[in-house]
């Protein structure tokens, strides 16, 4: 199995902040009624103001390969364009589990 974690720090002050975040996560949280190779999906936002990424994504796929098979679904990068222009930062790690 593959984890995969995305860290996105945001460039939008509140209140589009708050607006982009939940519409994200919303659209996020749908994925896996659309695509099949998700095995576990959660996203929310950052409740510790001390820390400077907004947004954590959390999946586990069976293999590497399923997780480029989600990257690329139309679902998937419409969901990621809901950010387009809004992000300051991302980190992105994929690790077996």
């Amino acid at each position: 199995m593959v984890k995969h974690i995305v860290l996105f720090k945001l460039n939008v002050e509140e209140p589009e902040r708050t607006q982009v975040i939940n519409d994200f996560c919303n659209a996020v949280m749908a994925l896996p009624e659309h695509i099949d190779v998700i095995r576990h999906i959660e996203v929310s936002r950052n409740i510790n103001p001390a820390e400077q990424y907004d947004i954590a994504l959390n999946s586990t796929f069976d293999t590497l390969e399923d997780v480029a098979t989600y990257a690329t679904h139309p679902v998937h990068v419409a969901a990621a364009a809901l950010l387009k222009g809004k992000v300051a930062s991302r980190a992105c790690v994929d690790y077996e589990l």
